[in-house]
């Protein structure tokens, strides 16, 4: 990349920082064998604190790359094999029979998303928290069978490695993976949480509000979301997991694996598909790999393309962030980086009436989404807060225009029965079950 094209990049940032009203983020890119890094706005609204490349943001769910990857370690050693079940090689884990380590990394286990609130702030241990938990976890789709984006899947991983390492999960992790590899990173819960994290923020354009939140990732949910670290440290990581860098964590047969659809894994609306560990974007020598991830008011995205050694990263401390960085993927494909970008939402949404009978409640786990007609069309709440107002189109899928944010950022969709009516809900990866029947409102 010329220095032309980089201050092309340097004032593209800028200018979406400004329209998605993001305080801050970063860019790194390595391509032709150099990195670059950019970095703009504030840790937090209104300190004048400038954001740099060594600040941590939350990554949210890319920690779950991190988790990933030392699984696949600890079995490349034989101390985990990928296609027994867990709870023949691990004491405990009865009610998860069946389930093997290569299901829980492809999100095709048929685990619910997440465990009950009130047992991660009381169960002490993973351990403890998975065995609390187990009776309610009640299965979305057999083993093998189905995707469906599970963080008590990647809890079960992590209490593998505690296991079998001896070691808590941040222990492991960075003696395992990340110290190897060079990355750093900063824990955002848990006995080694840093407090030095760049701050999150909620952003709603249309009513032009700014709003730092904090954390609320409890320290059970560690394996699934606890990591902190700048978009120039996830570069490194990257290039280690692209495999065009020599490292001792994995060997090749173990990045194929990672970065290989599995059959049955289908994320609609995430990506095209997903290994043990990374999603699949595209298709062919053009598909390239990685993770989203979103903190509380922040969000994450890495992005590897292994035929060339190309790898992007970028962080925001906003939601909004998100949108972003659809439009900077694009960008940066026009400057000749082979990154692909991934945006469901169609650029005309044509609107149809909304299916018969798709009102009401659809579960996973604990977590109930409810689709409900009001006077401006379907609206989606996630255990009653308001989540998405939604627009119908064809083949029984929508866009869905964010509560928070107002952006129009995502797709879901509705499956049907042997009948052809409504009988679940797939949104942000996740399935759902359609459990009643909503009243239309008055």
């Amino acid at each position: 990349m010329d220095a032309s094209a980089r201050t092309r990049v340097a004032t593209r940032l800028a200018e979406l920082v400004a329209q998605h009203a993001v305080p801050g983020a970063q860019l790194a890119i390595h391509h032709d064998e150099h990195t670059w890094s950019w970095s703009t706005g504030e840790t937090r609204h209104g300190s004048g604190r400038s954001m740099t490349d060594d600040d941590a943001v939350p990554i949210g769910s890319i920690t779950k790359v991190v988790t990933a990857a030392t699984a696949l370690a600890l079995a490349a050693d034989g101390d985990l094999e990928l296609d027994e079940s867990l709870a023949e090689q691990l004491s405990g884990l009865g009610a998860f029979g069946g389930i093997t380590p290569r299901h829980l990394l492809s999100h095709t286990a048929g685990l619910p998303s997440d465990t009950r609130e009130s047992a991660l702030t009381s169960a002490g241990t993973l351990r403890r928290l998975l065995h609390d938990s187990a009776p309610a976890l009640t299965p979305i789709a057999a083993p093998g069978t189905a995707f469906s984006y599970s963080n008590v899947g990647y809890l079960l991983l992590g209490h593998a490695i505690e296991s079998i390492t001896g070691m808590d999960w941040a222990e492991a992790v960075t003696a395992i993976a990340l110290g190897p590899l060079g990355v750093d990173t900063r824990f955002v819960v848990g006995p080694h949480a840093s407090t030095d994290v760049v701050t999150g923020h909620t952003v709603n354009r249309s009513r032009g509000l700014v709003r730092p939140v904090e954390q609320s990732l409890t320290p059970l949910e560690a394996p699934a979301g606890a990591l902190a670290t700048s978009a120039w440290q996830l570069v490194r990581l990257g290039r280690a997991l692209a495999g065009s860098e020599g490292n001792d964590l994995l060997d090749p047969g173990s990045l194929k694996d990672m970065r290989g659809a599995v059959p049955d894994a289908l994320p609609f609306g995430m990506a095209d598909g997903w290994g043990l560990g990374l999603a699949v974007y595209g298709r062919g020598e053009r598909a390239v790999v990685g993770h989203d991830g979103t903190g509380d008011g922040t969000s994450a995205h890495l992005r590897m393309h292994p035929s060339t050694g190309t790898v992007v990263a970028f962080t925001a401390n906003s939601g909004s962030g998100f949108a972003l960085w659809r439009t900077l993927a694009d960008d940066l494909a026009d400057l000749g980086i082979p990154v692909a970008g991934f945006n469901p939402v169609p650029d005309v949404v044509d609107p149809v009436p909304a299916p018969a009978g798709c009102a009401g409640d659809y579960a996973n786990g604990d977590t109930v989404y409810t689709v409900a007609h009001h006077p401006e069309g379907l609206r989606l709440t996630v255990d009653g807060e308001p989540f998405a107002d939604l627009t119908p189109m064809s083949d029984l899928r929508f866009a869905m225009r964010d509560s928070d944010t107002g952006e129009t950022d995502q797709v879901g969709r509705f499956l049907a029965d042997g009948s052809g009516a409504p009988a679940w809900l797939q949104v942000g990866g996740r399935l759902a079950r359609k459990t009643t029947v909503a009243v239309a409102a008055a």
